[in-house]
């Protein structure tokens, strides 16, 4: 993953783009009726079950809208919410409680989903040492908000681009000419540019993992798409070489049991691509 600095340069961004986007030349229905010396008070209120996140978040974009805002906070990003619960208020200029809200709302409801199913899955992995990652299969523009929600579920981040792992794939391996060839050029590639990356390389079946071990220098064997034998047997002949991961397809029914082969991670697009937006709202008072 990226750094601290670099990760909340990312969250500045989306907060800039996503006021531009969504206010414009300025929110003519507050300005139309709403005095702009009238002050108010707000409260995230909470009408759905899970994990909440995106407080933090809520309280960067309070403060880049109205440094002004005061928020008051009730309950932290990663508790279990429920029916009924006031996550917190917002008091303050009233035209300016208005401009934030669709930003707060639309990226804590997807956030908290997030979190929430990032969190079952940790769940249901637990007593097994194996950890839960996401992955690149998120929302383009947003990447931040979404790997953010997985950590405040319990999981953890996988790479957060292009750029700050290598990852060898079916397609790299297939372009470069075969795994021998493709781990080869790629760490000729790190020692001629002098960049410090781990190298991460996919697995479509047991000879691959053979031919990946004949050659050192890779930090992570993807086992792909393999069933549990396989697997089984995949992360036997790894041994303590290098770390593990599963991947492809595995959902609630099936993530325990590949859990139980030994695997280091598992990761799923599934925790980005595929929730239900937690139903929040932003209620004056």
């Amino acid at each position: 993953m990226i750094s601290q600095t670099q990760f909340q340069n990312e969250v500045d961004a989306i907060i800039r783009n996503a006021i531009r986007e969504d206010v414009g030349d300025g929110d003519h229905s507050s300005l139309a009726c709403i005095p702009e010396t009238a002050t108010g008070k707000a409260k995230l209120l909470v009408k759905d079950t899970g994990i909440i996140a995106g407080v933090e978040f809520a309280q960067q974009v309070f403060k880049y809208v109205d440094e002004h805002l005061d928020v008051e906070v009730l309950i932290e990003d990663g508790t279990r919410v429920k029916y009924g619960d006031i996550v917190f208020y917002v008091s303050g200029s009233s035209q300016s409680i208005l401009k934030a809200e669709r930003l707060v709302l639309n990226a804590m409801q997807r956030m908290s989903a997030i979190a929430t199913k990032t969190n079952e899955f940790v769940t249901l992995l637990e007593g097994t040492g194996t950890k839960v990652l996401d992955t690149r299969k998120t929302t383009p523009g947003i990447r931040a908000l979404e790997k953010w929600a997985v950590k405040i579920g319990g999981g953890e981040n996988h790479r957060f681009a292009l750029y700050d792992m290598i990852m060898l794939k079916d397609n790299h391996i297939d372009f470069a000419g075969g795994i021998t060839k493709a781990i080869q050029k790629t760490k000729n590639y790190l020692q001629e540019t002098e960049k410090d990356l781990k190298i991460i390389v996919e697995a479509r079946n047991l000879l691959e993992i053979e031919e990946i071990l004949e050659t050192s220098g890779v930090d992570r064997i993807l086992i792909d798409n393999f069933n549990y034998e396989d697997t089984r047997k995949a992360v036997e002949m790894i041994g303590e070489t290098c770390l593990t991961e599963s991947s492809g397809g595995i959902n609630e029914q099936t993530i325990r049991k590949y859990a139980e082969c030994g695997v280091d991670y598992i990761s799923s697009g599934a925790l980005t691509h595929s929730v239900h937006n937690m139903d929040l709202s932003l209620k004056a008072v």
